[in-house]
């Protein structure tokens, strides 16, 4: 007995993720940017914080420079794409006097 009403292999035909592979990094070319990343996330125990997000930007940056991705624009990664949106994601972490 099939598990499949109909039997239709159509119905069990995987679909490709929507960007493409996410190829693994055999050589070790981006080993340190992606064990920055993932302390930082540890650290801050899974929050979306801000330093975190830019140590992912310079991990996503050495796999696309290593052709381990696609490159593709910061905004669509959620990103910022220069250094004043940089500067305005560093502003948010850091502490002002008096607070």
């Amino acid at each position: 007995m099939s598990a499949n009403p109909g039997n239709s292999l159509k119905a069990l035909s995987p679909t490709p993720p929507e960007r493409g592979s996410f190829p693994l990094d055999h050589d070790g070319d981006c080993t340190k940017q992606m064990q920055e990343y993932l302390s930082c996330i540890k650290l801050v125990k899974g929050e979306n914080a801000p330093n975190c997000r830019l140590l992912a930007k310079e991990y996503l940056k050495c796999r696309m420079d290593n052709k381990l991705m696609d490159r593709d624009d910061w905004k669509h990664l959620g990103l910022p794409s220069d250094k004043k949106e940089a500067n305005d994601v560093t502003k948010e972490t850091t502490p002002t006097s008096g607070q």
